[in-house]
């Protein structure tokens, strides 16, 4: 088995940096977000639009439905309305409409 040089051994932890730090931007994103929102006297989840986007579909109300991660040629791909919130897209905020 051949040994690392230290080159290549540097280019694996930065390699492993950013796709760590590509897995965790949405979240670090949406904690931010939240706390901007805060900041500002607003909904923390919608941002006083009374309206949260579906997590299924996306907000679009349609699922894509064929190929590996979505991705595949014109001809297999199928569009189905998303089950999850009857193909609206969104929800009614659950922060906002509790009051």
């Amino acid at each position: 088995m051949q040994s690392l040089t230290s080159n290549e051994v540097a280019g694996l932890a930065v390699g492993a940096l950013l796709l760590g730090a590509t897995i965790a931007a949405p979240k670090v994103d949406a904690i931010i977000a939240a706390s901007q929102r805060r900041s500002l006297g607003m909904c923390r989840k919608c941002g006083d639009l009374k309206n949260v986007a579906c997590g299924r579909c996306k907000g679009t109300g349609t699922i894509k439905s064929g190929g590996f991660f979505g991705f595949s040629d014109s001809s297999n791909t199928r569009s189905v309305a998303c089950d999850n919130c009857q193909a609206k897209g969104c929800f009614p905020c659950p922060e906002c409409s509790k009051s």
